[in-house]
């Protein structure tokens, strides 16, 4: 794997200042726990008295519930207490999270109808396998096209309920949908114009017309769904440890599930062993209301069977286009839909998949939608920058054709109409500062891109595609304290997911004066730690940075305030350096910040201790461009796809950590190359999922991986970000679906319009060209 930029001791921030911690490549906080396999996961906590729960699943994609009869499973040795919906509050679910369990009617297969707790995880899996449940099965939609049918069954005949925590995490909140739906399982239609698309299809020399799908595939994380609840032994309260993205929307969720005050619910967040977008709330409310009912600790962890059929998987997607141009490569109007299958709950992303087909390129004349359908499958959640991979696909696969079709080198092409700062987006709005064109220069210039002509004459292709992802704003609030040893604790409420601790130790460090391994993140719970949203959307550095700069800015004045008394100088002329405050010129005249933090922390002290408190609020997102290069050989004979080379350009704004970025920028491509060759959850007639383990769902181990990854950091500072950060985690998995798809167009001359790209749809396409 190659690199660029090269690692630097000292680094500048978006205004040019140098920074000596920013910039540093800095190890995993957490790694050496990790490595050492010490990390206690939440199916690792010991808590007495625990009892563990297993879920009793509907077979059928849709059926009336006749009966439950529990009482076999009742009398099985160690179960303490069989749930049905029969004994929970009859609230009508208004997201996945407040499904609880089936009442009258199953909607999806997976759809929990019981729930089993007992003194250990066999005796709950003998409870739930002695549950007799009797259905009588009801027609179900299956599939994204049935869906789209009037005359179709409805899932929710008594009226559809709202959208997910999820979307709104991913920056998909404020989209509403128009009201003429045209079919009962249609959720939304949110529409984007402008000019006069009919006209300028009419006036383009060349229009390319395609139709794209792509299969649902889940997040495939390591560690399942856990949660473990604990009731409040003197109230109805409760705390909550839950392997989740967004402690403080576990706590907001089971508050409401059990009905007392936000401050009664303590939730917990453990460690995450991947989320990728699938780990908001789930099951957390469920478990909750368990424990309240048997006065007792009680742990769900799911099998892996259950996550792929019961969780909340990516959605399938249909992208139909039609994208016009002039004979000199001006892009002159694009009219797409984009349809996403959300399940049985909607997801409001549709306002997703209007910006990311309508944004990225300038079209003077523009009609994009996104439709959101309704199946008697799994509800959809968020994976990874939602919709974004399966829009990039349908669209960077039509630019390559345009390309062809004109004779136009693509990377030259996509440069010609790339979006600038400014230049209006889908919703009208305009691009704040980006780095499209940047991230495509980069590539351009690649020795990979500049030997395609030979590499295509050995029997190989190349091919590109970008991406990009709008970015998101939440508020966030952080604390930071001067400790008796003279660390610095920064106070935060959120999850690491992706070494993002690693990345606030370090801005707090640059702020306050200290090394990045004097600083130490602290999280306890939602009750004692300060707000930040949920971690996803490529948002928490961008969103929680600033408050941590503002929190160790203020402690930072304290501490000099305080050395300043105790040196007879100005605050002005003082500096932290080495772990303690010197006179500027005058290093022999210094105060060690333990003994700083010391006289604050004892019996008579008159002097406060240390604590600075920030607070944030990003008016503006900041969003991340990413433009790939594949490499790929095509065996004509059996249809498989190698991939030989991957280049990963993207706009980081600035790299807080290069090493943290580049691993983020490789494990997103690599999801990427998941997407585009390997994963698919498949659904038979009936919603049966067909791949739900992993022995049958394809993700790409470490031989799928390609030989060469050269990965390329471009630096295009946000404005507004921390020290110039953007969000890093969503851009790399958006454009390798649509450059291992170009770069198969390029080898054998077939283009593949389906994810993913099996052996048996190359040699289809084969077949077709031939």
């Amino acid at each position: 794997m190659t690199t660029a930029p090269a690692d630097r001791k000292n680094s500048r921030d978006s205004t040019g200042a140098e920074t000596l911690r920013v910039g540093r490549e800095v190890k995993l906080l957490d790694g050496p726990v990790k490595v050492r396999g010490a990390l206690d996961f939440c199916a690792d906590l010991e808590l007495r008295g625990v009892l563990e729960a297993r879920l009793v699943l509907s077979p059928h994609a849709h059926a009336r519930v006749d009966s439950v009869d529990v009482e076999a499973a009742r009398r099985v040795p160690g179960v303490v207490q069989v749930i049905t919906a029969a004994e929970l509050p009859r609230k009508r679910p208004s997201s996945r999270s407040t499904l609880l369990l089936a009442g009258d009617r199953v909607r999806f297969v997976g759809h929990p109808v019981a729930l089993v707790i007992a003194e250990s995880e066999a005796a709950a899996q003998d409870g739930a396998d002695a549950v007799v449940v009797e259905y009588s099965p009801l027609p179900a939609v299956t599939d994204l096209e049935q869906a789209l049918d009037p005359q179709a069954p409805e899932v929710w005949p008594e009226g559809k309920p709202g959208a997910s925590e999820e979307a709104a995490a991913h920056g998909a909140a404020g989209g509403g949908g128009t009201k003429d739906l045209g079919a009962p399982n249609v959720a939304s239609r949110t529409p984007f114009s402008r000019g006069d698309v009919a006209a300028g299809l009419a006036e383009s020399d060349v229009v390319i017309e395609r139709t794209f799908r792509t299969a649902p595939v889940h997040q495939a994380y390591i560690e399942p769904h856990a949660t473990l609840v604990v009731p409040d032994p003197v109230g109805p309260g409760a705390t909550v440890y839950s392997s989740t993205q967004a402690t403080f929307n576990v706590r907001d969720a089971v508050a409401a599930a059990l009905g007392v005050e936000h401050t009664q619910v303590r939730a917990v967040g453990t460690p995450v062993g991947g989320g990728f977008g699938g780990k908001f709330v789930l099951y957390e409310p469920l478990v909750a209301l368990a424990t309240q009912r048997v006065g007792r600790p009680v742990r769900l962890v799911l099998t892996r069977m259950e996550e792929m059929s019961a969780a909340t998987p990516a959605p399938e997607t249909r992208v139909r286009l039609k994208l016009g141009a002039r004979s000199d490569g001006t892009l002159h109007a694009l009219d797409a839909e984009m349809v996403t299958d959300n399940g049985c709950f909607p997801a409001s992303m549709g306002v997703l998949a209007g910006v990311l087909l309508g944004s990225h390129y300038k079209f003077p004349h523009l009609r994009v939608e996104g439709i959101e359908v309704l199946t008697h499958r799994a509800s959809t959640g968020a994976y990874r920058a939602p919709s974004a991979p399966q829009a990039a696909f349908a669209l960077e696969s039509a630019m390559d054709e345009l390309a062809r079709e004109l004779g136009i080198d693509p990377i030259e092409l996509r440069l010609r109409n790339a979006s600038h700062p400014g230049d209006p987006m889908a919703m009208g709005a305009p691009w704040p500062s980006m780095g499209l064109t940047e991230v495509l220069e980069a590539v351009q210039s690649h020795p990979l891109w500049q030997q395609r002509e030979q590499i295509r004459a050995e029997g190989r292709g190349v091919g590109v595609a970008v991406g990009g992802w709008p970015g998101g704003t939440e508020p966030a609030a952080a604390a930071c304290a001067l400790q008796s040893d003279g660390t610095v604790q920064v106070h935060l409420g959120t999850a690491d997911i992706t070494g993002t601790d690693t990345g606030f130790a370090a801005i707090a460090a640059e702020v306050f004066g200290v090394e990045p391994d004097r600083v130490r993140i602290a999280k306890a719970d939602t009750s004692s730690s300060p707000y930040a949203g949920a971690s996803g959307g490529s948002k928490t550095i961008y969103t929680v940075g600033p408050a941590v700069i503002e929190a160790a800015q203020e402690a930072r004045r304290q501490t000099l305030e305080l050395a300043a008394q105790a040196l007879e100088a100005d605050p002005e002329d003082l500096e932290i350096q080495d772990g303690a405050v010197n006179v500027k010129g005058s290093p022999d005249k210094s105060v060690s910040l333990a003994t700083i933090a010391s006289r604050t922390m004892r019996f008579g002290s008159r002097q406060a201790p240390v604590f600075g408190q920030g607070r944030h609020a990003q008016q503006m997102p900041s969003p991340g461009s990413c433009a790939q290069l594949a490499e790929v050989e095509v065996d004509e004979e059996t249809g498989h796809v190698t991939l030989h080379r991957l280049v990963v350009a993207q706009d980081v704004g600035k790299a807080i950590n290069p090493l943290l970025v580049r691993g983020q920028m490789a494990g997103g491509a690599l999801q990427g190359v998941g997407f585009a060759l390997y994963e698919q959850l498949v659904y038979d007639e009936q919603g049966q999922v067909q791949t739900a383990t992993f022995s049958d769902y394809a993700v790409p181990h470490s031989t799928a991986a390609p030989p060469e990854l050269d990965l390329i950091v471009v630096e295009v500072p946000s404005p507004v970000g921390p020290f110039g950060a953007r969000g890093v985690g969503e851009p790399p998995i958006i454009a390798t679906a649509g450059a291992i798809g170009n770069a198969i167009r390029d080898a054998v001359g077939v283009r593949l319009d389906h994810l993913p790209m099996t052996a048996p749809r190359v040699l289809a396409a084969l077949a077709e060209r031939d």
